[in-house]
C-alpha cells in the first residue's frame, strides 16, 4: 500500500462502486462482461502474488485466458473494501480472479508463470508492498488442481533451495468466495500504462 501511495495513487476515485455493479461491467482489455458467460471448458483458478495491479496483467496476456478480475479473498469480512484489506486486519489477500480454456492452456503453464513472476519466500509481503494482505497463495476450485498446485510447490521448493534461498511460503487452500475489488482497480495497468507495479520473481525458472 505505501509503496503505490508513493507513487501518486489517490484515494479520491469511485471506490464505493462494488458487488453487482462491478460483476456487471466490461472488462478494460477483453471488452466482455466480468461475470462471464462462459464456456464448459471454462475453469477458475485464484491467485495472491502481492499487488494485484501487476499481477492481473501478467495473466490477462496470456493466450487461452478469458477473463481476469482483482479482488479479495480469504479473510472472514463480507463485503470488505480496499481500505479495510489495506488495514492488514480483515485476512484477506489481494487476489486475481482467472477463467482459463483448460483446452488452451494448463493450469500448469498458468502455475509456472506464477511461481516465476514473483518471490514466494517473502511470507506477509512482496517487495515493497508489506502486510498480509501481500502474501503468496494459490486457491484452487477442485481436488485435481489442489493436488497439481502441491506438487509445483514442492518441485520449486527444490529448486529455489538449490539456489540458496529459503523455504516457500505461499499457501495453497480451497478456493473461499471472491469479493470483486473496487472499479478503478480492475485491469489497472491497462488504464494506467506507466502505473504501479510491484512485481519481481527470483529468477529462477519452474523447470
Amino acid at each position: 500500500m505505501f509503496a503505490r501511495l508513493k507513487r501518486g495513487y489517490s484515494e479520491t476515485k469511485s471506490f464505493n462502486i462494488k458487488g453487482d455493479e462491478i460483476e456487471s461491467k466490461n472488462h478494460f482489455v477483453f471488452e466482455r462482461p466480468l461475470k462471464g458467460p462462459f464456456s464448459h471448458r471454462t475453469k477458475q483458478l485464484m491467485l495472491g502474488m502481492g499487488c494485484f495491479w501487476g499481477v492481473e496483467k501478467l495473466f490477462w496476456n496470456i493466450e487461452g485466458v478469458e477473463m481476469t478480475a482483482v479482488g479479495y479473498s480469504g479473510g472472514k469480512m463480507v463485503n470488505p473494501t480496499y481500505k479495510d484489506v489495506c488495514s492488514s486486519k480483515t485476512g484477506h489477500n489481494e487476489v486475481v480472479l482467472v477463467h482459463y480454456d483448460s483446452v488452451l492452456v494448463s493450469i500448469g503453464s498458468l502455475l509456472k508463470v506464477f511461481w516465476e513472476g514473483h518471490n514466494p519466500t517473502q511470507g506477509m509481503r512482496q517487495g515493497n508492498d508489506i502486510g498480509s494482505q501481500y502474501r503468496s497463495g494459490i486457491y484452487t476450485y477442485d481436488r485435481e488442481d489442489f493436488s497439481i498446485a502441491l506438487k509445483t510447490r514442492n518441485d520449486y521448493g527444490k529448486k529455489l533451495k538449490s539456489f540458496g534461498f529459503s523455504m516457500i511460503t505461499t499457501e495453497i487452500l480451497e478456493a473461499k468466495k471472491f469479493y470483486y475489488a473496487e472499479d478503478y482497480h480492475q485491469q489497472y495497468l491497462a488504464k494506467n500504462p506507466n502505473g504501479y507495479c510491484g512485481l519481481g520473481g527470483t529468477g529462477v525458472g519452474l523447470k
